[in-house]
């Protein structure tokens, strides 16, 4: 049955390879012109065209999205929201499963891939964690961000979480950015994308669904950042033990 399921994973993994290929070309098209419009019109323009590409895509590769809490978001509001990271699985659902044009903190080595390199950097603020320099200007770009209306889409664990605890610790980012800036936070938790893409198995994917829920916001308000990071710590962690299956 092991063997089977690794074989079957594979040509999975193949062919949810070729419909990203595929439909990456008509949204490279689309999206390169909007390189002529500032910010945030040019996000603004960005977003829906990220989410009509993943609707399909995931519709192609056979996994069905469930979205829960999507009226915590309030009209006129933008929020620091902040996910836990199981999986690589985990960015084509963020940024755009979150309501309204965002943003998100991302590595700056992937945007050297060649054709999808630009729809990362249209979508990211992009770091160079080796730089103290790279991580000061992103910083204040994540500023800017939520200064213009858009969300901040951040992974406050740091990297993918390969230990056996449900969430890894997190690092201060998130939670300074939104003392410095008084922006609330809003906690979301992911379910299961490591199914889709287990971190020990290479060139393997499993059509599964997936979830991610938005929680009540947090505001940052007479809170200190390492009392705002373990309150969010505790919610998040506390919901994914509650609801994981």
């Amino acid at each position: 049955m092991n063997v089977v399921k690794n074989v079957l994973g594979r040509i999975f993994a193949l062919w949810a390879l070729s419909m990203f290929i595929i439909s990456l070309i008509p949204v490279v098209l689309i999206c390169w012109p909007m390189g002529l419009w500032p910010e945030p019109q040019r996000s603004k323009m960005f977003h829906p065209v990220i989410v009509a590409w993943m609707k399909f895509w995931f519709v192609a590769t056979g996994i069905k999205r469930v979205f829960k809490g999507e009226e915590n978001f309030k009209s006129g509001e933008n929020y620091i929201v902040v996910c836990n990271h199981n999986s690589y699985m985990d960015v084509p659902l963020t940024s755009p499963g979150i309501p309204g044009p965002n943003k998100t903190i991302a590595k700056v080595e992937i945007a050297k891939v060649p054709v999808f390199g630009l729809m990362y950097k249209r979508g990211s603020v992009l770091v160079d964690r080796k730089s103290d320099e790279s991580r000061k200007r992103s910083y204040s770009k994540m500023k800017e961000v939520l200064q213009s209306g858009l969300h901040m889409c951040i992974y406050p664990e740091g990297t993918r979480n390969q230990s056996a605890q449900p969430i890894q610790r997190f690092h201060d980012g998130a939670f300074r950015l939104a003392v410095d800036t008084k922006k609330p936070i809003l906690p979301a938790v992911i379910f299961y994308t490591a199914r889709v893409l287990p971190r020990h198995k290479s060139f393997y994917f499993w059509p599964h669904r997936v979830e991610m829920h938005f929680l009540p916001p947090v505001d940052p308000a007479s809170m200190s950042v390492a009392e705002l990071k373990e309150e969010v710590f505790h919610i998040m962690k506390d919901y994914y033990v509650a609801h994981n299956q």
